[in-house]
């Protein structure tokens, strides 16, 4: 039987268990470098290469990252086009003798307009799956059984005490003083006295 990971857990597959975030964005990171490394390498310029390790490790990152650490895979695209290929160029990029500022900050930018296409074609594919998985990979938080949260507005119920807890000073009512019961104690015993003394019989009086 296929086991079937929580909703928060899993990737775009039930019975994968997610990646997290942080390990996806890497997969996504490495993927793009190496890409520009091979073309920068073999062209001088981004190509096929970086084109198909690119959108690969972005997309794969949105379809493999843990439910609930969705949000950056979906906009990690742009940012990767932005701080990776422009140091990729700069620390494997071979600068020519007296290569000027400008020249350097074309070298740089070149790649960046070049890639623009890929970047928006991956940006809107990673949002799309992202929002895909958000419509059906919904987390339901399951309220309390015990306590409802309070709606706005509304004041907070405190818990009664309870009916049968006994006012302070009722045992003390209930408690009868000793004086009357003493009283009733010797009333009690005055009554049995007469009782058996009316069912005696009366002795017979000697002449």
């Amino acid at each position: 039987m296929t086991q079937t990971w929580p909703v928060g857990e899993r990737s775009i597959l039930p019975s994968v268990l997610g990646l997290s975030a942080t390990v996806a964005l890497a997969i996504a990171t490495g993927l793009t470098v190496l890409g520009v490394l091979v073309d920068l390498m073999t062209k001088g310029t981004l190509g096929l290469a970086f084109t198909v390790l690119y959108v690969a490790g972005c997309v794969l990152a949105v379809a493999w990252v843990r439910r609930d650490g969705l949000f950056g895979p979906m906009v990690a695209p742009p940012l990767l086009l932005a701080f990776a290929v422009p140091a990729v160029v700069l620390i494997a990029g071979d600068p020519k003798p007296g290569t000027g500022m400008a020249e350097r900050l074309l070298q740089i930018g070149a790649p960046l307009v070049n890639a623009f296409p890929t970047m928006a074609g991956t940006t809107a594919a990673g949002v799309a799956l992202g929002l895909f998985r958000m419509a059906t990979q919904r987390i339901r938080r399951t309220p309390s059984l015990d306590k409802k949260p309070a709606r706005a507005g509304e004041p907070v119920r405190r818990d009664r005490p309870s009916a049968t807890r006994e006012r302070p000073g009722a045992t003390e009512e209930r408690r009868p003083a000793r004086g009357s019961s003493a009283a009733a104690t010797r009333v009690r015993r005055e009554r049995d006295a007469a009782r058996g003394a009316a069912r005696r019989p009366a002795s017979p009086r000697r002449s």
